[in-house]
């Protein structure tokens, strides 16, 4: 057990191969970004190692900087296989968050120009592949490919919100990516929801009935509580 300050172990290489089998060669990790977040697609990334020599420092994603994850980013498709799926917001509303997330991770494994042999998912639950595909918690703390997805999703993701945010730059996403920060709540207060928001996410939802002259559930105020850790 990791003790209060300690630094947790980087991805084993070791862990990853004995979680896919000795006998896998191409194993895929899976990773998402953008679950929680009021505005913007969910972004799943997969990646391969096809030698097994993944960069140095991979480690999950909300523990690097920015600065580093943007280093990890090009060093990652350097020496891996990289396939990306994004699901947008009209997606997301029709379905779910949680179904959104699965095909996003669906089409990310589609996209890999090798077909794994196994795909390792980050999480305690996997969408339904054609490959052998085992949940792994905390995943991106444990396997290198699937701390390397994580790191390809939030990039990716963090882009697309960066360039979201230069058309609508009073909702701050540049720095927010769309979660639900003070900042955010007061800008939907002040300018309304936009064609970016998750219509089906309570807050957002509530925002709506406002506008319309109706009380459905809690205030924006109740979801705006991020913590700093969401952001990264």
């Amino acid at each position: 057990m990791e003790q209060k300050g300690q630094t947790p172990k980087p991805p084993s290489i070791r862990m990853e191969r004995t979680l896919a089998g000795p006998e896998a060669r191409l194993v895929a990790g899976v990773d998402e970004a953008g679950r929680g977040p009021w505005a913007g697609p969910v972004v799943a990334a997969a990646v391969i190692f096809p030698d097994r020599k993944p960069p140095k420092g991979l480690n999950d994603s909300k523990l690097l900087s920015a600065e580093r994850r943007e280093e990890l980013y090009l060093s990652i498709h350097a020496a891996g296989l990289v396939g990306i799926g994004i699901v947008s917001v009209e997606e997301i509303d029709r379905i779910n968050i949680l179904q959104a997330t699965f095909i996003a991770m669906q089409i990310a494994v589609a996209a890999l120009c090798d077909e794994p042999e196994i795909v390792l998912v980050d999480g305690n639950r996997c969408p339904a592949l054609s490959q052998r595909a085992v949940p792994v918690i905390e995943g991106d703390r444990l396997c290198p490919s699937i701390a390397a997805a994580s790191i390809i999703a939030k990039v990716t993701r963090d882009r697309l919100m960066c360039e979201l945010a230069s058309d609508f730059p009073g909702y701050h996403w540049h720095s927010n990516k769309g979660y639900g920060t003070p900042a955010h709540a007061e800008a939907i207060t002040q300018f309304g929801v936009t064609c970016h928001h998750r219509q089906s996410f309570a807050p957002i939802r509530f925002a709506l009935g406002r506008a319309a002259g109706t009380s459905v559930g809690a205030g924006l105020d109740v979801f705006a509580h991020s913590s700093p850790q969401d952001l990264l």
